[in-house]
């Protein structure tokens, strides 16, 4: 039998993102999700996003079992099970058929993974999106190398006590990163518990 997993974070955020989502998501299309976690988002955002059709996607085995799990209890039309896909691995967005996609949305990852991970994700969606498409991050992050509170200092600390490579990203960093893959910075949305939106378009591909 199949395992929920269950993140308290979720609850306590899923509103505020997903009337942002509805601000800035076009309006038919594929929505990718990456590191969708326990799948709660997935449950939640799918049926209120529709006709947009959500794409969970995850490595973790044990995740993967619970959006699963999820989506057998919340089953909705336009969710459909998770992608076995790290953002890590070489070519990871060829796993990826949907034609229509039309956004990628990154939910509490990047400051949970090796700085490599950005970089792939950043590379992956200048592959799969099409001009206009959307690129919608949340997090917390640095602004200019400075913590935007100091809860914010404490967990950047305890990530890098877990893993040097992990920590709380610059902006700035984020957003140069994303104009070398034609994703042009539209806004930043202060969430919160110290969290942002950050919200990119995939510009012309003039490489």
């Amino acid at each position: 039998m199949r395992e929920k997993q269950f993140a308290p974070a979720t609850e306590r955020n899923r509103e505020p993102i997903l009337a942002v989502l509805k601000q800035i998501l076009p309006p038919t299309g594929t929505v990718l999700e990456i590191a969708s976690g326990t799948g709660e988002h997935a449950v939640y955002f799918a049926p209120r996003l529709s006709p947009r059709h959500w794409l969970p996607s995850e490595t973790n085995p044990i995740l993967q079992e619970s959006i699963l799990a999820w989506r057998e209890e919340f089953p909705s039309d336009v969710l459909s099970p998770p992608l076995d896909l790290d953002v890590m691995d070489e070519n990871w967005w060829e796993k990826v058929k949907h034609q229509d996609l039309c956004a990628v949305v990154c939910i509490n990852l990047i400051h949970i993974a090796p700085w490599a991970a950005c970089e792939g994700l950043m590379k992956g969606a200048e592959a799969l999106l099409p001009q206009g498409g959307i690129l919608y991050l949340y997090g917390p992050f640095k602004q200019q190398g400075v913590h935007t509170s100091e809860s914010n200092v404490s967990f950047d600390e305890s990530l890098q006590q877990q893993n040097p490579e992990w920590g709380v990203r610059n902006l700035e960093d984020v957003v140069s990163l994303g104009k070398v893959h034609q994703l042009e910075l539209q806004d930043v949305i202060a969430m919160p518990a110290n969290n942002f939106s950050v919200v990119f378009r995939r510009g012309i591909n003039n490489k």
